[in-house]
């Protein structure tokens, strides 16, 4: 209620012509600002994301399971969303903003900004982690930081597949679930269609992730997200873990990287050709409506008309 006032003052202060005095950092620039707040709000996930699986890993099972991992990062992706999402949109991933210029819906200008953010965001993420799980970390390990093995660490912070996952499968693995991530992801901003509800779009958002979670995620542990492998993988590489994080899984690295993008593109352009495109024009849903009310009129009419009678 306090600030519901002093934005009221604020306003009446300046319609009366009174000097009004802004802070004094004020941020004018568009690519600085959305910059930060790409960076602030994959920072945010990835943090909840990663502590969760440090938290699953170390505990060996006490203090969680596959479903806190999820859980996790699905609650994180809402938190970044709520972090950043009225000023860059939070995308938080290099596959989104990838297919968003594709699109039309961000400026291709825009791109390199999103994803140093993204990966700035996420390589911190990955250090903040390390360093407040390290002593849980080197206790559970033994001090011997290992990509594969009973006491492996390394997944803790990138994705790795499973051992019956061959490179194709695995390719396919990241493109159909991001995919599935971008096509709902423009249902759920289709306004032509069901979108989320006015300020329930980070709760929508999360729980999509959760959905990918707990139904594509045993496979390679459903990174969808370039930035969200790549900068926590080199940060691993330089922490400990060495040049393993490169060649294990065959060399898996590189499938989070490049199966992503190609799969939100298939999966965005698949909604627009097959719903997006064919929505009536605004006329005709005009038209629509007006005729429900014709109707609703009519019968409303039709009832106060037999009660009229009946008296």
């Amino acid at each position: 209620m306090k600030d519901l006032v002093n934005s009221i003052e604020l306003g009446v202060s300046q319609r009366k012509g009174e000097r009004v005095t802004r802070p004094k950092v004020w941020l004018k620039n568009e690519f600085v600002r959305v910059g930060l707040a790409e960076y602030l709000c994959t920072y945010v996930m990835m943090v909840f994301g990663l502590g969760s699986v440090a938290q699953v890993v170390t505990g060996q099972g006490e203090f969680g399971q596959y479903i806190s991992i999820n859980l996790g990062f699905a609650l994180g992706v809402t938190m970044g969303v709520h972090v950043g999402g009225k000023v860059s949109g939070a995308h938080m991933n290099a596959a989104v903003s990838i297919t968003m210029c594709t699109f039309g819906r961000l400026a291709w200008k825009m791109l390199p900004v999103y994803i140093f953010a993204q990966l700035l965001g996420s390589f911190l993420a990955a250090g903040t982690i390390y360093a407040v799980y390290y002593e849980a970390i080197h206790d559970y390990c033994g001090g011997n930081l290992t990509v594969t093995g009973d006491r492996a660490t390394a997944g803790i912070f990138a994705t790795y597949p499973a051992p019956y996952l061959s490179l194709p499968a695995g390719f396919f693995d990241q493109v159909f679930g991001t995919a599935m991530l971008l096509m709902c992801l423009m249902a759920l901003s289709d306004q032509k269609n069901k979108p989320a509800a006015a300020g329930s779009e980070p709760v929508a958002v999360g729980l999509l992730v959760l959905l990918i979670g707990i139904s594509l995620g045993s496979n390679s542990g459903y990174a969808i997200n370039p930035n969200r492998d790549i900068a926590p993988r080199v940060f691993t590489a330089i922490a400990g873990w060495g040049a393993d994080v490169f060649r294990s899984g065959n060399g898996w690295w590189w499938v989070p990287l490049v199966a992503p993008p190609i799969g939100g593109i298939l999966g965005a352009g698949m909604y627009r050709a097959l719903v997006e495109l064919h929505h009536p024009p605004v006329y005709e849903q005009g038209e629509g409506l007006l005729e429900e009310l014709k109707e609703l009129k009519e019968e409303t009419d039709h009832k106060n008309n037999c009660e009229n009678a009946c008296v």
